[in-house]
């Protein structure tokens, strides 16, 4: 009895203790390897000549083209449909393979659930742009490859959160439905379905704001929209032009922000 009054409770044991430290030894060592490796690779030069460049770039850069703005609009209007069809888009790729890729609606666990979860972590992966560089080669430049590039993106980010927000569905109120009768097309009518469609109209609101600023950029690799504005300017040296883009671009994305916001508050 004495000997059990003797012991002091601690926090950790020594063993957690010692994995901790071995922790933080591992990650300064980790830190310093990737240090040590970009130094190597940096020229160190441009970089102490940056500031003069920066300050250079800024004043040939201001003040803005204002008339440039008149050839702005088409390019703008073609990122905003880019945007939204290749939303459109995705969700209607990702709404299927959620319900896949769910565990209390997919018709199949061991085949089609698998065969779901891979096309949504596949649509992650990879970058919108590499979609893009991918169908640029295969249709050629214009807004039917941002379109779908930015569909094909969208579908795992609409996908993953979807089929998590069906697997977290009440299941007494399924319980409720299932007691009274009702098929499985039924139950997923009146007993999932609306239990997620908030959720699902707060994740295509939100997708649809990310994609703006996304097709913002695709034009930078011939996927139509203001992006080719962009390039086209940079590649002639039209800084005016340059800054007026990426003010007209900040500004959309501030608004399509708002957008999002208000709808996403409206609906959830």
């Amino acid at each position: 009895m004495g000997a059990m009054m003797d012991q002091v409770w601690q926090y950790r044991t020594p063993r957690t203790r010692l994995l901790i430290w071995a922790g933080w030894f591992a990650t300064v060592a980790l830190f310093v390897w990737c240090w040590n490796l970009m130094t190597a690779r940096t020229n160190w030069g441009f970089v102490r000549d940056a500031p003069q460049a920066a300050g250079d770039l800024l004043g040939r850069a201001v003040p803005p083209r204002w008339s440039y703005m008149e050839r702005l609009w088409a390019p703008l209007w073609d990122t905003i449909n880019i945007a939204t069809l290749g939303t459109l888009l995705g969700i209607v790729i990702a709404v299927p393979l959620a319900f896949l890729a769910a565990r209390n609606t997919t018709p199949s666990a061991l085949i089609l659930r698998p065969f779901a979860l891979f096309c949504i972590v596949a649509s992650r992966s990879i970058n919108s742009l590499i979609w893009a560089l991918l169908l640029v080669s295969i249709l050629g430049p214009g807004i039917l490859a941002g379109i779908i590039a930015i569909g094909f993106r969208s579908v795992g980010f609409i996908g993953k959160l979807l089929y998590e927000a069906i697997e977290e569905t009440d299941i007494r109120q399924i319980e409720a439905i299932t007691a009274t009768g009702a098929s499985q097309a039924q139950v997923l009518s009146y007993g999932i379905v609306p239990q997620v469609l908030p959720t699902f109209y707060g994740i295509s609101v939100f997708r649809w704001d990310i994609n703006i600023r996304e097709s913002a950029i695709l034009g930078l690799v011939g996927a139509g929209g203001i992006g080719m504005q962009l390039q086209s300017s940079l590649n002639v040296l039209a800084w005016p032009q340059v800054s007026l883009i990426i003010l007209v671009i900040l500004g959309t994305v501030v608004i399509s922000e708002w957008v999002s916001a208000k709808v996403r508050h409206m609906v959830i």
